[in-house]
């Protein structure tokens, strides 16, 4: 009888333990918006350094930008009129760590999709469809990558990106000058260092903006689009976000954030980056 009983005890704290470690998985595979909801705030990581989608305006000294607007309207979205957006500062090589070590829910920074990424972290859709562009100068000639490709061009680019490797590959015989950093580039192009900037049409149209007498031209040639990245096993956190990207884009807010943005920046094609 004995014998029995302790089967019997053992079938039941397996079967308990077994429902135990099923419900734990499923809550750590969720747990991240659940405690958003709890809390009706989403910490987005955002950057301060990229004109036009997150920047630090030096006549009011408040960082404003595309994505700050947009994590807003998601937030609302997403969580009601008393959800709250928390922006913490993000850069280039410290916002995917940041996702990681939980300083950030949501990495809203310029961040392009790409396999190498999709092994670390997951993304959204996209919410902005970025590619290489061109920039000139309102009087230049040059329309199109294809103008670029001849040996007497000079294009500018920033070293370690990949529109370096793209101009090998859409305009071999141009020649590359390449910059530690955009204001560089940019400070070549405008002394005549160059006859074109290339890079995302995202960040030239910011520094078209910022740089009065400069257009984009020839539309985009690659397709790098941004998306919102979270930590990786976030299935709800990543359908409340697409969801909620879909209702804005529907009820016309998505459309209304770029244009506020981007619409004066001449050559900036607003339908390319709603695809």
């Amino acid at each position: 009888m004995r014998k029995w009983l302790k089967v019997f005890l053992a079938i039941v704290l397996g079967l308990t333990l077994a429902g135990c470690s099923s419900k734990e998985n499923t809550a750590s595979s969720d747990n991240e918006y659940q405690a958003i909801k709890q809390s009706k705030t989403i910490a987005w990581g955002i950057r301060t350094d990229v004109r036009l989608f997150g920047y630090v305006n030096l006549k009011t000294g408040k960082v404003e930008g595309f994505e700050l607007d947009l994590a807003r309207a998601l937030t609302k979205q997403m969580l009601g009129k008393d959800g709250k957006a928390e922006f913490v500062e993000t850069t280039a090589k410290t916002k995917i760590p940041q996702l990681l070590n939980n300083s950030v829910d949501v990495d809203l920074a310029t961040m392009t999709i790409t396999d190498e990424r999709k092994k670390v972290v997951d993304f959204t859709n996209p919410y902005f469809n970025a590619g290489q562009s061109i920039l000139v100068k309102n009087s230049s000639k040059i329309n199109s990558i294809k103008d670029l490709n001849h040996k007497n061009i000079v294009v500018l680019a920033v070293k370690g990106t990949t529109a370096v490797q793209n101009m090998k590959k859409f305009a071999p015989k141009a020649k590359v000058q390449e910059y530690d950093d955009y204001g560089q580039a940019m400070a070549a192009l405008k002394s005549g260092q160059g006859d074109a900037m290339t890079t995302d049409n995202g960040i030239l149209a910011g520094l078209a903006d910022e740089n009065k007498g400069y257009k984009l031209v020839g539309g985009t040639f690659t397709n790098e689009p941004y998306g919102m990245a979270i930590k990786k096993n976030q299935p709800q956190l990543k359908r409340a976000l697409n969801k909620a990207l879909a209702e804005l884009k529907a009820n016309g807010t998505y459309k209304k954030l770029l244009i506020k943005w981007f619409n004066g920046v001449k050559g900036f094609s607003m339908k390319e980056a709603m695809k």
